[in-house]
């Protein structure tokens, strides 16, 4: 597997790298589940999580990015009774009714059906990470599904980098907070279009092997 710093100035990953150098793990399987121990620790409500899964969809679904196609699924994270919670909306047979979830951040990471994952953070402040939560509440209970077209019109289905998309822009009440990406006459919002910007910086990124 490989740990990557994206952020030589990054401390905390750079703490969390040489504790893993210096562990000993028996398995392939032992490393793997420590490094998304690791990653749970490091987050903190507000923060936006990626992923990269397993299988022709999720590759499929990446290759929607325009400029970084590392990841196929995204959500929000908020510290709930003292654990996060990852809130994100997806399709797919893992998710029958295809309503947006709220899942513990570990099921979220999982080595099992992912083959990399990463933390994105913005630049909120407290406040704004608090608005944020309340916009991700009113969706979650609204209980979209998931939107299989990709239709930035709708709100009553909405896929994953869409529901980020909106939640925040709404939160900071800037609508280019995070843009968007236009290509073949579709405009849309990429997983790369929440981490490739000004606002963003990588706290945690592994790929599983």
């Amino acid at each position: 597997m490989d740990l990557i710093n994206t952020d030589p100035k990054n401390t905390v990953t750079s703490i969390f790298a040489d504790k893993y150098k210096n562990t000993n793990l028996k398995t392939e399987t032992d490393s793997s589940h420590y490094l998304v121990d690791t990653a749970v620790s490091l987050l903190k409500s507000g923060y936006i999580v990626l992923r990269m899964g397993r299988g022709v969809d999720s590759y499929i679904l990446s290759q929607m990015n325009e400029k970084d196609k590392s990841y196929s699924h995204c959500g929000i994270v908020f510290i709930e009774n003292g654990y996060p919670f990852v809130y994100h909306c997806i399709g797919g047979e893992n998710n029958p009714d295809e309503r947006m979830r709220r899942d513990s951040a570990i099921s979220f990471f999982s080595p099992e059906i992912n083959e990399g994952i990463a933390i994105i953070k913005y630049d909120f402040k407290e406040s704004q990470i608090k608005n944020l939560h309340l916009k991700v509440n009113e969706l979650y209970k609204s209980k979209p599904k998931f939107d299989l077209k990709f239709d930035l019109n709708t709100n009553n289905e909405l896929y994953c980098s869409e529901m980020v998309y909106k939640a925040v822009n709404s939160a900071m009440n800037d609508s280019n907070y995070i843009t968007t990406t236009l290509k073949y006459g579709k405009t849309y919002v990429g997983i790369d279009n929440l981490f490739m910007n000004k606002h963003a910086k990588r706290v945690w990124q592994v790929n599983f092997k």
